[in-house]
């Protein structure tokens, strides 16, 4: 097995719904804004290379928006799927599998481009299979008027018309109630084990894998940032934060206990952390590069 962090592209976004009912003086200590209140987002995918299988976790948010969709995310930097899939050695048809931890625009955009006459849609990895779970997919094409805005219809249903959607078996996988440890389930042939969380939006799936002796997980939106550790710094945009704060909490005990390293997708200035108790719960211990913990 072999991993590569793929960034595929770097957005902004505002603070306060990033950070909920937090008053800025306590987030912008970690995650200091811009004058218009932005905050440094990462689209931070995941490649695993192993056998025959190239599966790539999440795509971020693409490029087939309008000038206008795209205004209100203020793009940053020169990180695009395309150039970080080509630095690490390969190109989008040698994928063999997508997996979408959630199927909001930030996490699958990039999983559908533009047909070539552009009259169109149709999935970017022509040669993939694209994975989600069916408790989420009818949460995602039947979407509340919270989520709706999210949830976009170009970059969901052409994965279903193209026949390239399967779904993985779930939930049954949990924390251990006897001691707390995380009991990711294997599924799906992928290599990997994945762990449900369902107060950021329903059944988002969170990959586990153990490489290098070390359990590595890809974290989603249950932990975007590392300024997101203290338990109350919950995401505005959580369908059910009071659902968000046990699972964060029972998630990053566990981290604690058993030493995971968390891969963070949105956090733009740290990769992989790791996480220690403190008398104030859990908190930072740790932030390393992806280089200088695997090269």
């Amino acid at each position: 097995m072999k991993l590569h962090p793929i960034e595929a592209g770097n957005f902004k976004l505002d603070g306060g719904a990033m950070f909920g009912v937090v008053p800025k003086t306590l987030w912008s200590k970690t995650n200091p804004p811009d004058s218009n209140n932005m905050i440094d987002i990462a689209a931070r995918c995941l490649l695993i290379e192993q056998g025959n299988k190239l599966t790539l976790i999440d795509t971020g948010m693409g490029d087939k928006q309008t000038e206008k969709f795209f205004g209100y995310y203020h793009k940053w930097g020169d990180h695009s799927l395309v150039s970080s899939l080509k630095k690490a050695g390969f190109h989008k048809d040698d994928v063999t599998d997508v997996f979408m931890t959630h199927l909001h625009f930030d996490h699958c955009g990039g999983s559908v481009d533009w047909n070539k006459s552009k009259t169109g849609y149709e999935p970017a990895f022509k040669n993939a299979q694209y994975w989600s779970n069916k408790n989420h997919w009818n949460w995602a094409t039947k979407p509340n008027r919270r989520e709706k805005a999210s949830f976009l219809e170009e970059n969901i249903l052409p994965l279903q018309h193209s026949g390239q959607l399967k779904f993985i078996d779930g939930p049954n996988c949990s924390l251990s109630k006897e001691n707390d440890r995380v009991d990711f389930l294997k599924k799906s042939g992928l290599g990997f084990g994945v762990f449900f969380a369902d107060g950021h939006t329903e059944k988002q799936m969170l990959p586990t894998l153990v490489y290098k002796d070390k359990t590595i997980v890809f974290m989603g939106d249950l932990l975007p940032t590392a300024g997101h550790l203290p338990l109350p710094f919950v995401m505005g945009y959580d369908t059910r934060p009071l659902l968000t704060l046990p699972e964060k909490e029972k998630f990053l005990n566990a981290a604690a206990d058993h030493n995971y390293y968390l891969f963070l997708e949105h956090d733009a200035h740290n990769q992989i952390i790791t996480v220690k108790h403190t008398d104030k719960g859990v908190r930072l211990d740790s932030v390393f590069t992806f280089n200088e913990l695997f090269n």
